[in-house]
């Protein structure tokens, strides 16, 4: 097991009643999980999401914690939130990192792996 070591799990889903099906935006909700899988308690202190729609257009976003908080994890512990991203398109993807400080004073990143956005019924 890592020292420094943060996994973080996605579900998504699509708001048909704050979107507008026929021309945009799309509005979905993601769902996270972080949980610190290493040996040493860590501090979320930012994120860093790159988000692309179905055309490639890219959007990137960068702030302090998530939904207000600056979460710390003990070895273990875990963290849930909900937020969410209108898109363009009824097609997109999120990736991105949380930017995390053990309480050694290491700085290290928790990868999130790239999800799909997506309307229902839109992929097969």
């Amino acid at each position: 097991m890592a020292k420094y070591e943060v996994t973080v799990s996605v579900r998504t889903e699509f708001l048909p009643d704050q979107s507008d099906r026929e021309a945009g935006p799309y509005v979905f909700a993601y769902f996270i999980t972080i949980r610190n899988t290493g040996l040493i308690a860590a501090q979320l202190i930012s994120r860093h999401w790159i988000i692309i729609d179905a055309e490639g257009r890219t959007q990137e976003v960068k702030g302090l914690g998530v939904v207000g908080n600056q979460p710390l994890l003990k070895p273990g512990e875990e963290f849930q939130y909900q937020s969410g991203t209108p898109l363009p398109t009824p097609v997109g993807t999120m990736r991105g990192s949380y930017q995390m400080v053990a309480e050694d004073g290491t700085g290290f990143e928790a990868t999130v792996p790239e999800f799909v956005l997506s309307m229902p019924r839109i992929l097969h």
